[in-house]
C-alpha cells in the first residue's frame, strides 16, 4: 500500500524555518517535496486537521502546525533518531472516511513496525487509531487519558466515540482503563457502567494519591489515547473544552515517559488542541510538543525484552493458603519492573500473553497473603 497519497507535506513556512544545528527538526526525516523514506523508520509523526468530530472547533485544523513547529525548535537527543514526519492526514470527505484514512495508515505503518504518534484534531479520533488493529486477530488494550468520560448517547462524535470504540463489532478490544477523569464532569451511571465491564478507571485524586501507580496502568497498553483537557487550564488553556483543575504539564509529560517505556504500546494520539483558546505564546502547544519529545525519549530507553524466561528477569513465587495456591511475578533486571502471571485460555483465537504489568506493592501484598486486585481483575477479563 502507498500511503503517500493519504498525506500533505509539511507546511513550507515550518520548513523555512531557521532552526539550531541541535534542533530535534535536523534529526528527521520530514515530508517535503519528496515522501520519506521509511525504511529502518521506527517513529511517524503524523498531524491531524479533522475537527468535524469537535464540540468546538475554532481553529482546531492548525493545531498541527502550532505543535509541530514548537516540536521542531526543541533540542535533540543524544540517541540517533529514526523518526519520519508524514506531515498531515488528509481529511477524507466525511468523518467517517477521515477514521477510515487513519485505520489504513496506522495498519501499514504497524505491519512495518512503525509506531505511529498522532497530533492535532479531536479526540473522537482515537476511534481510527483503534480501527487501525481490527485486522490484527488479537485483543487489544485501550488506555485514555481524559478529564469526562465520552460514552454519551448524544452529542458531538468527540462526546461518545468512547461508547463507539466499546460497541464496535467485531469486538477485539481486551481492557480499557480511563485515567484521571474528575468526577463531577462524569455522570455516575457512566462508571457504573464501566465497573460492569470490568472496565479500570482512576479519578485524578487517587492519581495524586499515588502517581506510580499508575506506570503498571500505561504498561498494559497497546495504544494511547489523551485528550490535551485532561491537563489543567493554568497549563494548557489551548485544550477543548479546558478545565481549571487536572493534570500538571508535568505530569503529562511523565504519562508520555511511561508510555514510550512501554515495549507492548505501538501507537498514541494526542488530541483536542486548538490554538484558538491557546494564550498569546502558544503555551498549550508548547507542553503537547514536549509530551511527544518525552514519548520518544521514552521509546529510546527501553529496556525490557518482555521475554520472561530469559535471564534477564528474576522468577518468584509466592505460595498462599486459598485457591489460587500459587502466584507467579517476575522482575526485571535492567528496569526493576513488575509483572504477574495469570492463568489464561489457551484455546482462544486471540494471541493474549498470561503476564500483566504490576508494581512492587502487589507483590508484597501477595506475600502478607493476599491476592492483588490487579490479579483477580485480570482474571475476570481473561474468562
Amino acid at each position: 500500500m502507498n500511503i503517500q497519497s493519504f498525506f500533505e507535506p509539511v507546511e513550507d513556512f515550518l520548513q523555512e524555518k531557521k532552526y539550531p544545528e541541535n534542533s530535534f527538526f535536523h534529526q528527521i526525516h520530514i515530508h517535503s517535496e519528496n515522501f520519506p523514506d521509511l525504511k529502518g523508520i521506527q517513529i511517524a509523526l503524523i498531524g491531524i486537521k479533522e475537527k468535524r468530530g469537535a464540540k468546538y472547533s475554532e481553529s482546531i485544523e492548525r493545531g498541527s502546525s502550532e505543535i509541530r513547529e514548537k516540536l521542531y525548535f526543541l533540542k535533540k537527543s543524544l540517541v540517533p533518531y529514526r523518526i519520519a514526519d508524514l506531515g498531515d492526514l488528509i481529511s477524507g470527505n466525511s468523518l467517517n472516511d477521515t477514521y477510515q484514512n487513519m485505520r489504513q495508515v496506522g495498519e501499514a505503518l504497524m505491519k512495518q513496525q512503525i509506531l505511529p504518534v498522532y497530533f492535532g484534531g479531536s479526540h473522537d479520533l482515537d476511534y481510527g487509531q483503534y480501527l487501525s488493529y481490527q485486522k490484527m486477530k488479537k485483543l487489544v488494550s485501550l488506555v485514555t487519558i481524559d478529564a469526562k468520560v465520552d460514552m454519551e448517547e448524544l452529542g458531538p462524535e468527540d462526546d461518545r466515540h468512547t461508547q463507539e470504540i466499546v460497541l464496535h463489532q467485531p469486538n477485539f478490544l481486551f481492557s480499557y482503563t480511563h485515567l484521571a477523569y474528575q468526577s463531577f464532569l462524569v455522570d455516575p451511571t457512566l462508571i457504573n457502567v464501566m465497573e460492569k465491564l470490568y472496565f479500570d478507571h482512576v479519578r485524578l485524586g487517587q492519581i495524586r494519591d499515588n502517581f506510580k501507580e499508575t506506570e503498571p496502568l500505561i504498561r498494559d497498553a497497546d495504544l494511547l489515547s489523551f485528550d490535551l483537557c485532561s491537563i489543567q487550564s493554568a497549563d494548557a488553556p489551548g485544550a477543548v473544552d479546558a478545565q481549571p483543575f487536572g493534570l500538571t504539564a508535568e505530569e503529562a509529560c511523565q504519562i508520555f515517559w511511561f508510555a514510550g517505556m512501554n515495549e507492548k504500546l505501538s501507537s498514541i494520539g494526542l488530541y483536542g488542541y486548538d490554538p484558538y483558546f491557546d494564550d498569546a505564546n502558544n503555551k498549550s502547544a508548547k507542553v503537547a510538543a514536549v509530551m511527544i519529545w518525552y514519548f520518544i525519549e521514552g521509546f529510546y530507553s527501553r529496556k525490557d525484552s518482555l521475554s520472561f524466561k530469559s535471564a534477564d528477569y528474576i522468577k518468584y513465587t509466592v505460595s498462599l493458603d486459598t485457591k489460587p495456591n500459587v502466584l507467579v511475578f517476575y522482575k526485571s533486571k535492567r528496569s526493576g519492573k513488575w509483572w504477574m502471571e495469570i492463568p489464561h485460555n489457551e484455546t482462544s483465537r486471540f494471541d493474549r500473553v498470561s503476564t500483566v504489568p504490576c508494581s512492587y506493592s502487589d507483590y508484597q501484598l501477595a506475600q502478607k497473603g493476599e491476592i492483588p486486585d490487579r490479579w483477580i481483575n485480570a482474571q475476570i477479563k481473561l474468562y
